[in-house]
């Protein structure tokens, strides 16, 4: 069982980024999925979440009108669309899938999103 972020890098404010979260092992089907992140010295916290048929997506108030969640069931991938990108979104940016009391959770090893001129 496995999920995989890929897109961060280094980015200028302003600028956008795509991430991408791919599961194996498993399918992302049935769970809602969750993108989070954590900066430096600070807690994980999550910014987007989509339910299962993508029915429902919630995004955190900091990011709202700049994030966007998506997600391709077939593709078994989660995206996560970001646009003028603030140094304040410097983080670490992880996939997870959201346990329940059916199934459990998993969660991504994380990738680096860097915000700097």
């Amino acid at each position: 069982v496995q999920l995989v972020e890929s897109g961060g890098g280094l980015v200028q404010p302003g600028g956008s980024l795509r991430l991408t979260c791919v599961g194996s092992g498993f399918s992302l089907s049935t769970y809602t999925m969750s993108w989070d992140r954590q900066a430096p010295g600070k807690e994980r916290e999550w910014v987007a979440q989509i339910t299962s048929d993508s029915n429902l997506k919630n995004v955190k108030k900091k990011v709202q009108g700049r994030f966007i969640v998506s997600r391709d069931n077939a593709k078994n991938t989660v995206y996560l669309q970001m646009n003028n990108l603030q140094p304040e979104d410097t983080a670490v940016y992880y996939c997870r899938a959201v346990s329940t009391a059916d199934q459990p959770g998993y969660s991504g090893q994380g990738t680096q999103v860097t915000v700097s001129s």
